[in-house]
């Protein structure tokens, strides 16, 4: 079993909705989304697949993110757009492309990071 990863940042402000606490203020991260991709099978040129690509459908999807408040877009409308929430949805739009798309992660900060695995059983 082969396994990649590739990293893209993007920035954004959101607030958590029905929550008690500082983050039902809006606020703003610096965010680090990690692509796992997990395959046994390599290409002619012997790679899984190629990182140029799985960047590139990556940051397709997080700059429609970009420097925006994410409560405020259509995907997380009426939503708690949670580091969690935000990992489903980007897995849920690179799976369309990936089919060996194992998990994405989403940081917040350097100490704080959700992840989203589909469950196959």
């Amino acid at each position: 079993m082969y396994e990649i990863k590739a990293q893209v940042e993007f920035s954004a402000a959101h607030h958590l909705l029905d929550y008690e606490g500082k983050c039902e203020h809006q606020h703003g991260h610096n965010w680090l989304v990690e692509a796992f991709v997990r395959g046994t099978m390599l290409d002619q040129s012997n790679i899984l697949v190629d990182f140029k690509a799985l960047k590139r459908d990556l940051k397709i999807i997080l700059d429609e993110m970009d420097h925006k408040d994410l409560n405020e877009l259509p995907a997380f409308k009426n939503e708690s757009p949670s580091s969690e929430f935000i990992a489903n949805y980007i897995y849920t739009r690179l799976k369309e492309k990936y089919v060996e798309l194992f998990k994405i992660s989403v940081w917040e900060t350097r100490e704080s990071c959700a992840s989203y695995i589909e469950d196959h059983d």
